[in-house]
């Protein structure tokens, strides 16, 4: 798909994100909408995977790390095909598949349950680590959050995945710099992030514009041809992207949106670019 197919959908997951949180009446559109690129270039062009045939063997990997933002993974795998998009509005609904946190046992096209930050990573080092061993050429990444990675086993995995070498990983950093109690230099710094996963024998790229399609398409191009150690893209990205209200403010990290909010909020993604 060309660059502006890609920000068309994006647009559509951005929908789908806010009619999921708005129907839920719950959930973490913030962190889900800052992340909506990455989605977007992950399941519409990046990963090889088939919609018709949600496990099968060959295909590309993705764990949500930060497991809160399945909100905007359900909208990316509605759009896909995985679902009807009208699935979308038993969010977090008592015998929905949908649940506040990825659930790889009901919802077609979830690799891996998530949810307890900093656990997701170590889950997708195995994954690419079995395909080593197995001798299978299938690809695993891993989005986290530049909060999330404050926590420890976050760099348990990374020192694996790069002591093994493993160029089958690629590590997605959403990095918009507020968590759920505030900007990370007030909450707990994890920078220099590039840095610390270089040390762990990363090949680092810098994203300057996570919300960017043309820069996360050469981002994921260098880190498929990067051999000999995992990659890590550091996506600097706009928390609530997309929606003027939520732009930059923390306490959308986990509020839905009520009636008025989200009329105005699909009426601002309804506009032209």
């Amino acid at each position: 798909m060309t660059d502006d197919e890609l920000r068309k959908v994006a647009k559509e997951i951005r929908k789908g994100i806010l009619t999921g949180t708005h129907a839920a009446k719950s959930g973490h559109p913030g962190g889900s909408l800052s992340a909506t690129e990455i989605f977007t270039y992950l399941y519409f062009e990046e990963m090889n995977i088939d919609p018709a045939e949600p496990a099968k063997p060959d295909r590309d990997r993705l764990v949500l790390s930060k497991g809160h933002t399945a909100p905007g993974l359900y909208a990316t795998l509605a759009e896909r095909g995985f679902f009807p998009k009208e699935e979308l509005t038993t969010l977090r609904h008592v015998d929905s598949r949908l649940q506040g946190h990825p659930n790889m046992r009901d919802t077609p096209g979830v690799d891996m349950s998530t949810g307890s930050l900093g656990q997701g990573i170590s889950a997708a080092v195995g994954m690419a680590l079995s395909a080593r061993i197995w001798g299978d050429d299938w690809r695993t990444y891993a989005l986290c959050g530049d909060g999330e990675i404050e926590e420890g086993q976050v760099w348990e995995a990374a020192m694996l995945a790069g002591n093994h070498q493993l160029d089958n990983l690629c590590v997605i950093v959403d990095h918009n710099g507020l968590q759920i109690d505030g900007t990370l230099e007030e909450v707990n710094s994890p920078q220099p992030i590039g840095d610390k996963f270089a040390a762990f024998k990363f090949h680092v790229i810098d994203v300057a514009d996570g919300n960017d399609i043309s820069q996360l398409r050469e981002a994921f191009a260098e880190a498929r041809a990067t051999k000999g150690k995992p990659s890590c893209i550091v996506a600097h990205t706009v928390k609530g992207k997309g929606v003027s209200f939520m732009e930059n403010q923390v306490g959308w990290h986990g509020k839905a949106p009520n009636d008025e909010q989200y009329a105005q909020a699909m009426a601002e993604l309804a506009k032209e670019d």
